[in-house]
């Protein structure tokens, strides 16, 4: 799996649960975690993918499950570690379902069997769609899953990257796992990894996902992927290796570039998001979600940011491997990053540590003076730290790859963004 952008957002303050005079908790604990039960295993072979590499890195055997004991005990002390009535599983990889029914059939039992009362509990699952059959779908639907389809557009800009293992295309299964989604009413979000390749071609992209999809509600990707990605953990570039905004190291296809030839090209992300924008709003304002804009119309509005990657800290979406380790995020899934074991202390005192906070708090603090002056700051807070790849102009460190691109876009929808917020914001007529 290429992304870990989630399908049901947490939003979550950093405090752990003290108590008040009634004995209910004082703050809400509530953070949200990427489960990979089956580690990095998958049956495609996207040529992007930032996690098939895993099981050199961590040293996985070829044949990985969490097994039954781990899987009780995470769900068990998921679920002790919020105090709210809602409760969010995801589950990804690598490719889920190729665990099986019979396992996801014993995670929902496991969940039943913890699940307090007057507690709601949710499952995502985000699939490439190649196994997803009927059987697949009446589970998904009995037992109320959300899916992430991953899809990069029509038949020739998916088909690019996203092919087997033996090379073959994957389009058609793909499309063939959304109409039995569809035929058997089991919601899905379409997620799509912008790259080098499909950022040229924005609306038909997007009026693919709309129009002939019919996807309600989109997750866009950039797929920004340093070359040492396989062996250095983010944030431990040699600084020597970071280029400075601009020069041609800082774009793909460059032979001292920073970047993998399939990342996006930050130039092309920023004409990208403007483009689908544009049709969005034209269009679609209202009745499609697009995460990036939904959640800049939110910010604009003074309220939370909707996605961790806009928001002002991070820390709060940790990812739990096969092997019970947790991490503190899906992307930082490296050594360096490793907060401890599920079978070795509960999940609660990992996700709310001085060091977890720590992590989190850093994409604030760690900002360079040229974002901290920026006008489109509080729109965008530096955007993921994972893509600080490159050097400001007057060589500081800790700058977005993607800073070119999302500077373009935010200067174009800024006025738009603030006019929709005037409107939403207006009484109702009496």
């Amino acid at each position: 799996m290429q992304t870990s952008d989630t399908t049901r957002l947490a939003v979550v303050p950093l405090k752990t649960a003290s108590r008040d005079l009634n004995g209910h908790p004082a703050y809400q604990r509530n953070f949200h975690v990427m489960a990979k039960p089956g580690g990095s295993k998958c049956n495609i072979d996207c040529q992007y993918c930032f996690y098939l590499h895993k099981q050199e890195l961590l040293d996985h055997p070829k044949q990985t499950v969490m097994d039954d004991d781990t899987l009780e005990t995470y769900i068990r002390s998921y679920i002790e570690s919020h105090d709210t009535p809602e409760i969010v599983f995801s589950w990804q990889g690598g490719e889920p379902t190729l665990l099986g029914l019979p396992y996801f059939e014993k995670i929902v039992a496991l969940q039943q069997k913890y699940q307090p009362a007057g507690v709601t509990i949710h499952n995502d699952l985000q699939t490439n769609g190649l196994l997803i059959n009927d059987d697949w779908c009446r589970f998904l639907k009995q037992h109320n899953f959300l899916v992430g389809l991953s899809i990069d557009g029509p038949r020739e800009l998916h088909d690019k990257y996203r092919v087997t293992r033996s090379g073959k295309p994957t389009f058609d299964a793909v499309m063939q796992a959304a109409a039995r989604l569809r035929q058997h009413q089991v919601p899905f979000n379409a997620l799509t990894v912008i790259n080098r390749h499909n950022a040229k071609h924005p609306i038909e992209v997007y009026r693919f996902l709309t129009r002939e999809l019919g996807a309600t509600y989109i997750q866009f990707t950039p797929c920004v992927e340093p070359k040492s990605y396989q062996n250095t953990a983010p944030q431990f570039w040699p600084e020597s290796s970071v280029p400075v905004i601009g020069s041609p190291a800082a774009a793909p296809g460059n032979p001292m570039s920073v970047v993998t030839d399939w990342s996006v090209d930050a130039r092309d992300w920023g004409q990208f998001l403007i483009c689908v924008f544009e049709d969005w709003v034209n269009h679609d304002l209202g009745q499609v979600l697009v995460n990036l804009f939904e959640t800049a119309v939110a910010q604009t509005m003074g309220q939370p940011a909707q996605t961790c990657v806009t928001s002002e800290f991070c820390g709060k979406a940790l990812a739990i491997e096969h092997d019970g380790n947790v991490y503190s995020c899906d992307h930082f899934v490296y050594p360096e990053y490793q907060l401890g074991n599920i079978n070795d202390k509960p999940l609660n005192h990992m996700a709310f540590s001085i060091r977890q906070e720590a992590f989190g708090m850093s994409k604030r603090d760690s900002l360079p003076e040229y974002c901290r002056q920026c006008p489109h700051l509080k729109l965008c807070w530096g955007e993921c730290p994972k893509n600080r790849l490159l050097k400001t102009p007057d060589g500081e460190l800790g700058l977005s790859y993607l800073c070119p691109g999302l500077r373009t876009f935010f200067d174009y929808a800024a006025p738009i963004l603030v006019g929709i917020t005037q409107v939403l914001q207006q009484p109702e007529p009496a």
